[in-house]
């Protein structure tokens, strides 16, 4: 099989445990809350521990993937992955959760964004879209299978063998990226030590207090104080970024039009994407009583849409072009998102479906296009950082979603009076969320007409894209 082929495919499986361990695990969280003892919303903060691990160390993947080689440090991030896994499936409490998911994203840190890397360093651009389609279509039946199989497990068996069943398809990923993986090994520069004990600080502050918001997990003025600290950290880092020579995030990227939209615009777009997995799920359990195997058979609908649309995106960019897409689709999407709220018990589950169906089209081409068009005019000596980035801003994003739906749903709750699993509550809380994911497109409309011409093959552009003009970044 060529490379091209095959190099994805492998890479996939990673995407594949982990987008069915976060999707199965969604599904089950009112019966893990139950046994654990804990509200079902308070498990957020399991999720959302999960996403700041990624961000946390995603930045410095670039650079052991570097330094150690591609391959090696791909196996040993699915090693990682597992052991959290194994941990989450022994865990008794509530805090022993947590920490298993922190070990799961630390592994997941490491693996996507290597892996994906890996496609970035071996594949010219011409054939990227291609190649990043026969990455996602396996690993999304990750997510497919995820709310169907983890509502097979809780309803008929128990919740903890949901992180059992990664363990196959990561053996198997390991011995396929030991055998075909290149190591892609090369000279790195010191690691910026300083600046990852800001980022990640800052980060970590910043997240844990927003998560604590609305639980009374912690006093207010402690949760405040997180925020506001975590905020001066980040804002240090900015100040270390801008004058260290070679920082761990190099913020300076965010000057190419292209990569600050898919950065920013993609940021924006995520939080929607974010919460829907997080408050679906509860929705049609808490609110419309169904039981975790019928609330997987609905919201897999929604991936199964995504699957489809893998195939048309590359038709669908090279006809159209990737700023249309981003703007209009990305708007339509956000629309879609808002009416998951409108749904109640007595909806019929076929309108439930097209709606879900329809969505997951609709968010699986902006997903796509955000990808592609984020590395359309990045060289390949910054390839490394400009992954770690954009990598970075997605899970900091997704967990912001899970975040905010969170807080939405309890705000609601406080506004309206009702249960916190009225359905009302989740009309409002899908709303706001989806009115967050709409605020993408207003950074979707600054790109150029023929922004990533060359990677879409558009006709428009059948001139070469030139690389657009970045100032040097000051030196020390």
């Amino acid at each position: 099989m060529r490379p091209q082929r095959l190099l994805p495919l492998i890479v996939a499986t990673a995407l594949f445990i982990e987008n069915m361990d976060s999707t199965a695990i969604s599904t089950s969280l009112p019966q893990i809350a139950a046994e654990l003892g804990v509200e079902a919303v308070a498990l957020k903060l399991a999720i959302t521990t999960y996403l700041l691990a990624l961000a946390v160390f995603i930045p410095v993947s670039g650079w052991v993937a570097d330094r150690f080689g591609a391959r090696n440090t791909f196996v040993c991030a699915i090693a990682v992955f597992l052991l959290g896994s194994l941990g989450c499936a022994a865990s008794q409490g509530l805090g022993q959760l947590v920490a298993g998911r922190f070990v799961q994203g630390m592994g997941g840190a490491m693996m996507v964004p290597v892996g994906r890397l890996v496609l970035l360093r071996s594949i010219d651009k011409a054939g990227l879209v291609k190649a990043l389609s026969w990455l996602t279509v396996p690993a999304m039946l990750g997510p497919m299978l995820g709310p169907v199989l983890g509502g097979a497990i809780t309803t008929y068996a128990h919740w903890r063998f949901i992180f059992l069943i990664n363990l196959p398809m990561g053996l198997l990923g390991m011995w396929l990226a030991w055998r075909h993986i290149p190591r892609l090994q090369q000279a790195v520069k010191p690691l910026d030590v300083r600046g990852f004990a800001l980022s990640a600080g800052g980060l970590g502050l910043v997240m844990f207090g927003l998560s604590a918001v609305g639980r009374g997990l912690m006093p207010g003025t402690t949760v405040a104080a997180c925020v506001v600290v975590g905020a001066g950290v980040l804002l240090a880092y900015v100040r270390h970024a801008r004058v260290h020579p070679h920082p761990l995030l190099d913020l300076s990227l965010l000057r190419i039009p292209t990569f600050r939209a898919a950065v920013l615009g993609g940021s924006l777009f995520r939080v929607g994407i974010g919460a829907t997995p997080f408050l679906l799920p509860l929705m049609l359990q808490l609110g419309f009583g169904l039981n975790p195997l019928q609330s997987g058979l609905v919201t897999f609908t929604s991936t199964a849409g995504a699957l489809v649309m893998k195939f048309a995106a590359p038709a669908i960019l090279h006809r159209v072009g990737f700023r249309p897409v981003l703007v209009w689709n990305g708007l339509v999407a956000a629309l879609a998102m808002c009416l998951f709220g409108l749904f109640r018990a007595d909806t019929p589950y076929w309108l439930m479906v097209g709606v879900l169906l329809t969505s997951g089209l609709l968010r699986s081409l902006q997903f796509t296009s955000i990808n592609a068009i984020a590395y359309a005019d990045i060289d390949q000596a910054r390839m490394s950082q400009a992954s770690s980035l954009a990598a970075m801003a997605q899970q900091v994003a997704l967990a912001l979603g899970v975040t905010l739906g969170g807080y939405a749903l309890s705000l609601a709750g406080t506004l309206t009076g009702r249960p916190g699993d009225d359905p009302v509550n989740f009309t409002f809380a899908f709303l706001g969320v989806g009115l967050v994911s709409a605020l993408s497109v207003l950074e979707m409309r600054r790109l150029p007409r023929d922004a990533g011409a060359e990677m879409a093959g558009h006709a428009e552009a059948g001139r070469e894209v030139a690389e657009p003009k970045v100032e040097a970044r000051p030196q020390a």
